[in-house]
């Protein structure tokens, strides 16, 4: 999926499974106190051996980026999809021209392994807590994808799983690696705009049909006349529900796929890439990007160690019995007091999805100019920012962390045990906006967080939503 902003300088153009592929160390890195893994049991080879979990939108352009790395060795794969299961494996050998790579349908097969230093995991939002939290305990390594869980609840117990068992951890907010949104966010942690009085974080709105499945749906049911747009028009109980249920394909593990989520009617156009759309598995467009422009929003606030104080959403919502029944439309307001964050004053953020008056990226604005920037491309106030290249160096005297490339700086890292350039705690609080923007936009009222504490004050409903219930017997480990 690619972005683009219509009216704006750009100097480079992103996709999300298409970017600047380049080796090379990071360049700075941060001291950390990991200091054991599984690679410190196998070190010596010098060669990192890696499990990927799963194959389907963020699994191969993960896996095929590590192929790339003679340092490293994908030796073994899971899915529960049998055909997506032998495509990754089919993927993995034809490179290495091998058969070594071995198939798994249950990702505990791999953890057991002690011969495999990391996991890549790239798994529906639904299963990230339960699959990275068993990782952790065993002392794997992690590359996990974004947003770092389905809930404020699951997220902390990943982050308390690899702080206690000392672990690497990368998240795919992979943008912090690319060279424009390392500029725009250095040139605001620098000052050069002043002190940010606003942030805009515009994000895509209505869902998109990642699969085209879709197609097959609405042909199905025009045979009974029933027309619709998409599955947002889909409401269980109907004539067409009835007609879009459908027995799970016979080469995928339905029942192992729903996982900890409660069980559910098996419809196609919900389920491979398009799970986002629905809230018993994914979090909609607000959750699968608040963990890359809102994680940049927060990189060049340097707020990656706290959060909002005071958050209100607003959604358009379907029907909550919708096949997608998430929002289409969604506004969240955010208040970082300064009393919280140590910043200069209180900034107020602005996410919108779907929105004409946002534009897709994330602008900071402050007294003395903005910054935009987006895959697309990066604008500012300063046409001497414009110019090609990182800033000059006396305007520098802030350096962020860089990085080339995501999953190169994650094998580094491996390696040195220092942090990557996205750990579980950014990761963490990148997503918070999003989290208690939905739980705002669900309850109707204001939220009020304590960044501290990570609790909501005085409201029980909403602190029932940072949580969920598990399908029995899924548990974190």
């Amino acid at each position: 999926m690619s972005n683009s902003l219509p009216g704006s300088s750009r100097s480079i153009t992103m996709s999300r499974r298409n970017f600047v592929r380049t080796a090379g160390a990071a360049a700075v890195v941060v001291s950390s106190p990991f200091t054991r893994s599984a690679f410190a049991r196998t070190a010596a080879s010098n060669r990192i051996t890696i499990g990927v979990i799963g194959w389907g939108m963020m699994g191969p352009s993960n896996t095929k980026e590590f192929l790339g790395y003679d340092d490293c060795q994908v030796v073994a794969a899971c899915d529960i999809h049998k055909a997506h299961l032998q495509a990754a494996v089919d993927t993995i050998n034809s490179h290495y021209g091998n058969k070594d790579c071995k198939a798994y349908h249950d990702y505990h097969e791999i953890l057991e392994r002690d011969d495999i230093d990391a996991v890549m995991i790239a798994i529906p939002d639904h299963w990230h807590a339960v699959a990275a939290t068993a990782a952790a305990a065993k002392k794997k390594d992690i590359y996990g994808e974004k947003p770092l869980a389905k809930t404020v609840a699951e997220q902390q117990a990943i982050v308390k799983a690899v702080e206690a068992n000392n672990v690497i951890w990368q998240t795919g907010s992979w943008q912090r690696s690319i060279p424009q949104f390392h500029k725009a966010a250095e040139i605001v942690r620098n000052g050069l705009i002043g002190p940010v009085t606003h942030v805009e974080v515009g994000l895509p709105g209505a869902p998109y049909d990642f699969p085209h499945t879709v197609p097959a749906l609405q042909e199905r049911l025009a045979t009974e006349q029933i027309h619709i747009k998409d599955p947002s028009e889909l409401v269980m109980g109907t004539p067409a529900w009835n007609l879009a249920v459908a027995q799970p394909q016979a080469d995928l593990d339905y029942d192992t796929w729903i996982g900890p989520s409660q069980m559910e009617d098996y419809i196609e156009a919900r389920v491979y890439q398009n799970w986002r759309w629905n809230y018993n598995t994914g979090g909609g467009q607000l959750m699968d990007w608040i963990g890359h422009h809102g994680d940049i929003a927060h990189w060049g606030l340097g707020f990656d160690r706290t959060g909002p104080s005071e958050v209100w959403g607003f959604g358009d919502f379907p029907e909550k019995d919708a096949a997608w029944n998430v929002a289409r439309k969604y506004t969240v307001a955010c208040t970082y007091k300064k009393e919280v964050t140590g910043y200069a004053n209180d900034v107020h953020m602005t996410i919108a999805g779907g929105s004409a008056a946002i534009s897709m990226g994330c602008k900071w604005i402050g007294p003395e100019g903005w910054v935009w920037v987006d895959r697309s491309g990066f604008d500012c106030s300063n046409p001497e920012w414009l110019k090609p290249g990182p800033l000059p160096e006396n305007l520098r005297k802030i350096k962020l962390y860089e990085s080339k490339e995501h999953r190169r700086n994650f094998l580094d890292c491996v390696k040195s045990r220092e942090q990557t350039i996205t750990p579980v705690q950014t990761a963490h609080h990148s997503t918070m906006p999003g989290h208690l923007g939905l739980i705002s936009m669900l309850t109707g009222k204001a939220i009020h967080w304590d960044p501290k504490t990570e609790t909501i004050a005085n409201d029980a409903e909403a602190s029932a939503l940072l949580t969920r219930p598990f399908r029995a017997p899924y548990k974190l480990a």
